[in-house]
């Protein structure tokens, strides 16, 4: 009897699982080859990649395909993203549907939806503390209006994002609650001590993330007698990946939420994973083998999926995450550019980009494989001053100084200073502070000054739209909304500055945006302008390389792009001064045709001079 044929759909999965063989096999070895249940949980995990293969949608199978067919879709120049609290934006889900042209008509390809799953009631870190990853934040709408969005969005090319976090759980997720009633199976996908004792030790080389309103790194529950590693507050406990238990859980939960329409994940507090006696507990080597391993599932089971791995931490840390090594291309497709976004600002408050230059130009590579970077000029976090005392020290500065300076001025306490923020914590050991506040008030628009300020606004969009990678529009900044201070009135916010800069949408605001007679206005027409040319320019790949230019002028920072069809050196004016750049320099970094493809215009040079005007921006090719 002839054997039966294999169906061309379990054919697909198989070979999709032969491929990435080789990225997960030696990385679960590693990380759980010594337990001694590994061999269950490696049927486990096969049987959980079948099921949710067989559960996946037949659209969102095709998109698989599209996608195996067109790796670099997250690469391209169309690809422009938006960020936005559900809520905030729209009320719920089905408010999203209603505003649905406005995010073409801003020319967005992707859409971030910050923490959208159900978290615990009250106080939950902004969404971040979870009690329920497979259900939507009732506040929200449910899990069928999540999809009829998804869906919605999809239909119009537009990419969907939602966090997943990884370090912890809400203590009120049903694990957490059966690890507090007793059982030893749910305590062991946490970090629970019977006495304070390791404790103790762990802290002596751990940092505080929260020193302020969530001081310690462990709580202790007297009603069960146990211990808990809580590392960014009381309420969210840590989960143990050296357990496999929990890797497994969690890739049912990642493919879940794909098999729901996400196209991508964004995996919160992913440097926090693993833990090391004597070590930060951060960024540790099993965290970048356990992040590889879910991207192997996912290309397995949902290969439209990619990741975008959150680690605000230096350049150095950073760029593993984005796969070096071993790891080379095979980790996270996506990782935030914090670096631009800090030295942005840096240079904006002293008018200076040669410390900008350095650290874009030193320490990050002209280009990633199979990865680009996700940036931003404002997000729904506060600024942290990331400027190494070593960096700062070779443009012959004090880094403590400098710090201290950024921090003054962007709080508004500097004399001069066109911003106004909002502190959000202190470094009592370092004196270090953090610092909230929205992109038009920390740019001067709070202040009065709106048209430098609309410009400021907008040479930072264009900046993270040719940089390379995904630029990030955070909601609000794209119509130059200033800082909402109302949330001191709410008890669930007060302690929390960052709410300052997370405003509820103004939509009277956003319905005169084609005035022109507004800043709103202006600086929504402006950044539509800049992603609609970023769409025309596909020389802005983010597979293209990045390479820093030091210009020798110190307010006058320039990134060229290699693209195949001829350089794009794009220029920033970062002061309120006319800047003059020589015909001859630009010749030599290969510009011969004039054309600025952000205006679309032929650049005329005088007196054999570029004329910048303040805080110009300009993509010459």
């Amino acid at each position: 009897m002839a054997k039966a044929s294999v169906k061309p759909d379990e054919l697909i999965f198989q070979m999709r699982k032969a491929r990435s063989a080789p990225d997960l096999e030696p990385m679960l070895q590693a990380l759980y080859g010594a337990h001694p249940g590994y061999a269950g949980f490696r049927k486990d995990l096969d049987r959980a990649l079948a099921e949710a293969w067989k559960a996946r949608p037949a659209d969102l199978k095709q998109l698989d395909l599209q996608r195996d067919l067109e790796p670099d879709w997250f690469q391209r120049a169309e690809m422009a993203g938006y960020v936005f609290y559900i809520d905030r934006f729209a009320g719920d889900l089905r408010g999203v549907l209603d505003h649905l042209d406005y995010l073409q008509d801003l020319g967005v390809s992707y859409v971030h939806f910050m923490p959208c799953l159900k978290p615990r009631p009250g106080d939950s870190d902004g969404g971040y503390s979870v009690m329920d990853y497979r259900s939507i934040n009732p506040a929200y709408g449910d899990l069928e209006d999540f999809k009829a969005v998804s869906a919605a969005l999809r239909a119009r090319g537009i990419s969907l994002c939602i966090d997943l976090v990884l370090n912890h759980t809400a203590k009120e997720h049903a694990w957490a609650q059966a690890a507090a009633a007793g059982d030893a199976e749910a305590q062991a996908m946490y970090w629970m001590f019977d006495d304070a004792a390791l404790p103790e030790a762990y802290s002596e080389t751990l940092v505080e993330v929260f020193p302020e309103h969530a001081p310690g790194n462990f709580t202790h529950y007297p009603d069960f007698g146990k211990w808990v590693w809580t590392t960014f507050n009381e309420h969210q406990w840590d989960l143990n990946w050296s357990n496999p238990q929990v890797f497994l859980e969690i890739t049912k939960i990642m493919l879940h939420l794909a098999n729901c329409g996400v196209d991508v994940l964004r995996l919160d507090a992913v440097a926090f994973m693993w833990k090391r006696m004597g070590t930060r507990c951060q960024s540790e080597p099993e965290v970048h083998m356990i992040l590889q391993a879910l991207r192997a599932c996912s290309r397995i089971a949902a290969p439209a999926l990619i990741h975008l791995e959150e680690a605000i931490v230096s350049p150095q840390e950073m760029l593993p995450y984005l796969g070096r090594g071993k790891h080379d291309g095979r980790e996270g497709n996506l990782a935030y550019h914090n670096s631009l976004m800090v030295q942005f600002w840096g240079a904006l408050a002293t008018r200076d980009v040669r410390l900008m230059t350095h650290v874009l130009g030193t320490h990050f590579p002209e280009r990633l494989s199979n990865a680009t970077y996700a940036t931003y000029i404002r997000c729904h976090d506060d600024i942290g001053w990331a400027v190494t005392d070593e960096d700062a020290a070779a443009l012959g500065m004090s880094g403590p100084a400098h710090r201290a300076y950024l921090s003054d001025f962007y709080e508004g306490d500097f004399a001069g200073s066109f911003a106004q923020g909002v502190l959000f914590q202190v470094n009592e050991v370092t004196g270090d502070k953090r610092i909230s506040g929205s992109f038009a008030s920390l740019a001067g628009l709070e202040k009065g000054e709106v048209e430098l300020g609309v410009q400021r606004i907008l040479m930072g969009h264009a900046l993270i739209a040719a940089f390379g990678g995904i630029p990030l529009i955070y909601m609000g900044d794209e119509l130059a909304m200033v800082n909402d201070y109302s949330y001191r009135d709410n008890p669930d916010h007060a302690h929390d500055s960052r709410w300052v800069h997370r405003p509820a949408m103004d939509w009277a605001v956003a319905g005169k945006r084609h005035s022109g007679q507004s800043a709103a206005s202006q600086c929504f027409l402006g950044t539509q302008h800049i992603l609609a040319r970023r769409r025309a320019t596909p020389g802005l790949h983010g597979a293209h390389p990045t390479r820093v230019v030091a210009t020798g002028h110190d307010a006058v920072f320039a990134v060229a792009r290699g693209a195949p069809t001829g350089p794009i050196l794009c220029l920033f004016n970062f002061s309120q001064y006319w800047q003059h750049i020589s015909g001859a320099w630009l010749q030599a970094q290969g510009i011969t045709h004039w054309h600025d493809a952000l205006s679309d215009q032929i650049v005329t040079l005088h007196g054999d001079h570029l004329a910048l005007p303040p805080y110009a921006r300009v993509w010459l090719t």
